[in-house]
């Protein structure tokens, strides 16, 4: 059995695997083909925090797989009403087959992991969301060809996209520039610790800097959930930090747009980026489904 809480989870040809099968699931879906892999397999949805793309995604792919999912919002279930995480793990894995937990600390998740008999998914943390980074690397060589030795630049807070983005350069092999505001930064500590594995990362400051001649420019929200009431502060703090079209034109004139959405226009991002020519957050988004389609199928043994 293996669990996927963030992406040193997977080998490098685990990773490999898992984007060449999401590319043959995406055209047997657009082929029309059947895959029904997972017949009669059970995914649980536990959720604290609120999705769109994160549920839609797991939840429409267990059913072009053929199997079932069930959305449990923490609020809703016993989990809300102070049942351990490490009873809660017990029970649901007697009755599903693999679960997916959207929550604030990566500590719930590892404690429910090390509790569950089944497959546990990190669906996003504050600490990290893989599930993204397999996602945007699919989507970047799917446009772009293998994102082995390219730089991307990511612009914005040091927070679980950056720590993704950062473990990532382990996995799949790019050189990565990040430029936050001084304060926050990504954790140190993973940082440290990403680097020992292979990581090249350069800690920029100034978002030109970072951009210069990337490959891909990606960004995020400078407010994230349980993070609403420094609104206002971050804005001051972050408004250096947005990606213009005079960010993108220090990148290489091919260089591409992400985000992992929701987006606020204006913000970290102009509207003439993100809906401009070099943006591929819509196929980005889509593609959250295939590679979720994959890992299912990975940690099913399927």
């Amino acid at each position: 059995m293996k669990h996927f809480l963030t992406l040193l989870d997977l080998t490098r040809e685990e990773a490999r695997f898992l984007l060449v099968r999401a590319a043959e699931l995406k055209r047997m879906l657009r082929l029309g083909e059947r895959h029904h892999t997972l017949p009669g397999k059970t995914l649980g949805l536990v959720f604290d925090k609120a999705s769109t793309r994160t549920r839609v995604s797991f939840e429409v792919g267990m059913f072009h797989l053929g199997g079932h999912a069930l959305f449990l919002h923490s609020a809703a279930t016993q989990l809300g009403r102070g049942e351990p995480i490490e009873d809660s793990a017990r029970v649901l894995s007697r009755m599903v087959d693999i679960i997916a937990i959207r929550t604030y600390a990566h500590e719930t998740v590892q404690r429910f992991a090390e509790h569950a008999s089944v497959p546990v998914i990190n669906a996003l943390t504050d600490w990290t969301h893989p599930c993204q980074i397999l996602a945007d690397v699919f989507t970047y060589e799917e446009h772009r060809g293998s994102i082995e030795g390219r730089v991307v630049a990511w612009i914005g807070d040091g927070n679980n996209m950056a720590h993704s983005w950062i473990n990532g350069s382990v996995i799949f092999g790019y050189r990565l520039r990040i430029a936050s505001p001084p304060g926050y930064e990504p954790d140190p500590g993973l940082l440290q610790a990403a680097r020992a594995l292979g990581a090249e990362v350069e800690l920029c400051g100034d978002p030109w800097a970072a951009a210069e001649q990337a490959d891909l420019v990606t960004t995020d929200v400078w407010a994230s959930m349980g993070q609403e009431d420094e609104q206002a502060q971050r804005q001051k703090v972050f408004a250096s930090y947005r990606v213009d079209d005079a960010v993108m034109l220090r990148a290489r004139h091919d260089a591409l747009f992400m985000h992992c959405l929701p987006a606020h226009r204006g913000e970290e991002v102009t509207s003439s980026v993100i809906d401009g020519p070099q943006s591929v957050v819509w196929d980005e988004a889509e593609n959250r489904l295939h590679v979720q389609k994959a890992l299912l199928e990975f940690l099913l043994g399927r």
